[in-house]
């Protein structure tokens, strides 16, 4: 009896080994996860290169890594937005598949979305940071401290994680108003989650809060700008779980700074990780989060599942859920 071969799965991305454990708790037999031991480009370069399946996360793969990838045969993204994390060129050259793993990231980063949100509103970080220095603020953050319950919403994307997003603030007490290049979200729906659609210069005018939810793009580079903070509320808040590049983080401090914008909750920076002098890290209106919204152990898990659910489908001459048409 001829024995089937065994498939490597190469992870991109160096993580901790309680991590690659988890993905071998659900990877079927038959696969052999192929994990780095640093993060650094030539073992990247050493261990793609006899892999068959290539997962990706937030590190890029490179187009020199997909040339070094002699057998390769798949890639899968393991979340959605790949258009800053893959070399799509370079899978066109070698006719390879791509697909994406939608499932899993839209509970935890709506949910990460509305952590922020309140976050900035109670000035929470400031507030722990202020007491484990024996600071105690029982009053004198009432002034700046807001409810999120009669807050106005602005989205900037309405896909799955805008809508899962608006669902949660919804059920505190907040509406809101969102744009995105193509409704696709029913009207009985809408008005059950407090919401009407609007231009995008309608959402930047009239929110207490923007929240975005797009995919980077060429065009939508730096969307948050000098102009369009200077024509958001006084007060408002800008929250980013989506790609950093999609803000302008000079115009951000300035509008910060200044004290037009009351605060800013960012899971995401246009440089990965932020450098110690960025001077958004010292404002303390200011709440961060290391790219961590989707995140969970429950949703990694879910994630891994999909993945090699799509994996076998491949290799068994099945259609793959969720390619992207290149």
């Amino acid at each position: 009896m001829v024995s089937k071969p065994i498939r490597k799965i190469y992870y991109n991305s160096r993580a901790d080994e309680n991590v690659y454990n988890m993905i071998r708790e659900v990877m079927p037999p038959g696969f052999e996860l192929v994990a780095l031991d640093s993060d650094n480009d030539a073992e990247r370069r050493s261990k793609i290169a006899n892999a068959q399946v290539a997962i990706v996360a937030a590190t890029p793969l490179t187009g020199t890594l997909i040339e070094a990838a002699h057998d390769l045969q798949l890639v899968h993204h393991q979340g959605v937005g790949y258009q800053d994390t893959v070399d799509v060129d370079a899978l066109k050259e070698r006719r390879l598949p791509l697909a994406l793993t939608p499932e899993g990231t839209t509970t935890p980063v709506a949910e990460i979305t509305i952590f922020l949100m309140l976050a900035v509103l109670r000035r929470l970080t400031f507030a722990d940071s202020e007491l484990r220095q024996g600071r105690w603020h029982i009053n004198s953050l009432r002034p700046v401290s807001r409810n999120l319950k009669g807050r106005v919403i602005g989205y900037i994307g309405m896909g799955r994680i805008g809508q899962a997003s608006a669902a949660l603030a919804h059920a505190f007490g907040a509406t809101g108003l969102y744009c995105d290049l193509v409704d696709t979200l029913d009207r009985q729906r809408a008005a059950a989650l407090g919401l009407r659609f609007a231009t995008l210069d309608e959402v930047i005018a009239q929110s207490e809060i923007v929240t975005l939810h797009i995919p980077s793009s060429p065009a939508a580079r730096h969307i948050i700008n000098a102009d369009v903070i200077a024509r958001m509320k006084p007060g408002a808040v800008i929250v980013n779980t989506a790609r950093g590049m999609l803000v302008d983080e000079n115009a951000l401090y300035e509008g910060l700074k200044s004290g037009h914008l009351g605060g800013a909750g960012l899971d995401v920076f246009e440089t990965e990780p932020p450098k110690p002098d960025n001077p958004l890290l010292l404002l303390p209106n200011v709440v961060v989060t290391p790219h961590i919204a989707g995140g969970t152990r429950d949703a990694f898990q879910t994630k891994m599942r999909a993945i090699f659910d799509n994996i076998t489908r491949f290799y068994s001459g099945r259609e793959l859920k969720n390619q992207v048409e290149l």
